[in-house]
């Protein structure tokens, strides 16, 4: 654009008539120079270092901030710019066996070969757009009121910090309904017709629902969320066995979800006294474990050398001390911990001044104490990982995200309760472990921190990618059990299941 600006101007310049030759000769002359200038090899490979350099700089950075992300998400994305609700029905699926018909033949397609099939051995998700009631109006609710930090539990648990320890839904959605162009992770990608879909998933946000919506109308909520995804062909056809849920605080979608039971839940672990899950509603081959939302910031390559002469304390806690159900093990965690040299065990919350508190705790400790709360597991084991401090997890029924992938003894230190909480035994414990694995362990955490931070864009091998890698792998199984589902008549032996789960109790004695 330079160039035909400067050859423009070049077409309208004036002399004087009174101009003198040499005059006319020198103008010309540098005009000359400036054309070699610029369409010389060194000035277009500057150009192209710049165009480099600019493309760069525009490739977007994780944001790993829930509130920060949510506000850009929301000022980027008008309602114009998305389609209506029920739009996704244009390829107009008005019944479960027509589009099981659909499904069918597309799936024979890529069995026999008779399609070239792009993508092959990448998840297809279809993502229901629901109406906003149950998304961006629940989003923009939660932004408009996060600043309120009196809004606490009954146990003073801040509202607006759980819904950011459980806030996977927003970061899976984000991720799925971002332009392709702008994803990084390459192992899913969301289609628009159902047909080509192996995967269904619902973008319903049941925590911030549960927290910030009044009792009786939350309720209201979950019913009509209920109805407007089991009235879907989709459900029907599979009964929503291949429809992804996510319930990932214990509380949420609680008072309707039993009737969502065969679908895939999203959870932080599998309790199972039956304060949380009923039996038969939650399991490993069925579900899948998420890692919490850390309450800390990530302590990176340069923090974890900082920190490393500085690890003073052996064996930090900051939490609740007194918990219902397994969290019954830390007080008497307390009984035998408490003013032992080199401990530190105070009791805390994730309020004002808990963030800094707990983080700068853990970056100063070599162990950190992860003991079970009311239900097996806790956001405390991942402030832990990304703190660079190992965890010691006294949790007997403890399930852990992406454990087919990631071998936890690799970072971490579990310990029955029964042991624990006999006087003496854990501080010895811990002390006769051999400072060398302590280094391979604080090695493997920082390799282990990026599998628990969630972001916009989501970073290959971060925790929505190993999701999908965990999920990929129970695609087949699941589309068995919908077929088997559609076939079976009556007299037809009952799916065996493997229900060996003993009760939550985090043994006290």
């Amino acid at each position: 654009m330079a160039g035909k600006h400067l050859q423009s101007r070049s077409r309208h310049l004036s002399f004087p008539f009174s101009a003198t030759p040499v005059t006319l000769l020198s103008c010309l002359a540098l005009l000359a120079v400036a054309a070699f200038l610029f369409y010389s090899p060194s000035s277009s490979l500057i150009a192209h270092r710049g165009a480099i350099s600019s493309s760069k700089s525009s490739t977007p950075r994780p944001n790993y901030s829930f509130v920060s992300s949510l506000e850009i998400f929301l000022t980027s994305r008008s309602r114009n710019s998305r389609s209506s609700p029920g739009s996704e029905f244009v390829d107009g699926w008005r019944s479960a066996d027509e589009l099981d018909d659909a499904m069918r033949l597309r799936e024979a397609e890529r069995l026999y070969g008779n399609s070239v099939d792009e993508g092959t051995g990448v998840l297809r998700v279809y993502v229901y757009e629901m109406p906003d009631k149950f998304t961006y109006d629940l989003l923009r609710l939660f932004q408009n009121t996060y600043k309120n930090t009196e809004n606490l539990t009954s146990n003073g648990s801040p509202v607006h910090r759980l819904i950011e320890q459980h806030s996977i839904d927003y970061w899976l959605w984000v991720d799925l309904i971002a332009p392709q162009s702008e994803r990084l992770l390459k192992n899913v990608v969301r289609v628009r017709r159902q047909e080509d879909a192996d995967l269904f998933y619902i973008p319903f946000f049941t925590t911030i629902s549960y927290f910030l919506l009044e009792k009786q109308q939350c309720k209201a909520l979950y019913r009509e969320a209920l109805k407007w995804v089991t009235d879907q062909p989709a459900w029907q056809r599979s009964e929503g066995r291949d429809h992804i849920l996510p319930v990932h605080h214990p509380w949420s979608f609680k008072s309707v979800r039993k009737f969502m039971k065969k679908a895939i839940w999203l959870l932080p672990d599998m309790d199972s006294t039956g304060n949380w899950y009923k039996p038969g509603q939650v399991w490993l081959e069925k579900d899948l474990i998420l890692p919490y939302v850390s309450n800390v910031e990530v302590c990176d390559p340069q923090c974890l050398s900082e920190s490393e002469s500085h690890r003073k304390t052996f064996l930090f806690f900051r939490g609740r001390l007194k918990r219902n159900a397994g969290g019954k093990i830390r007080g008497k965690l307390v009984e035998v911990l408490q003013g032992v040299d080199g401990v530190v065990m105070v009791e805390g919350s994730a309020g004002e001044g808990g963030k800094e508190a707990a983080q700068n705790g853990m970056r100063r400790s070599l162990f950190c104490l992860s003991p079970a709360g009311d239900t097996p597991s806790s956001a405390r084991l991942f402030d832990a990982i990304v703190s660079g401090c190992i965890p010691v997890i006294v949790s007997d029924e403890i399930e852990l995200p992406f454990e087919g992938l990631l071998d936890y003894r690799k970072i971490a230190v579990f310990v029955s309760s029964s042991d624990a909480i006999q006087t003496g035994w854990l501080m010895n414990f811990l002390k006769s472990i051999r400072p060398d694995r302590i280094r391979e362990m604080q090695s493997n955490l920082a390799k282990y921190s990026r599998h628990f931070l969630y972001s916009s864009p989501a970073q290959p091998l971060g925790p929505e990618d190993l999701m999908w890698r965990m999920i990929a792998g129970k695609v087949i199984n699941i589309k068995l059990h919908v077929r088997r589902s559609q076939r079976v008549v009556n007299g037809s032996r009952s799916v065996c299941t493997c229900d060996c789960k003993q009760p939550n109790v985090t043994r006290l004695s």
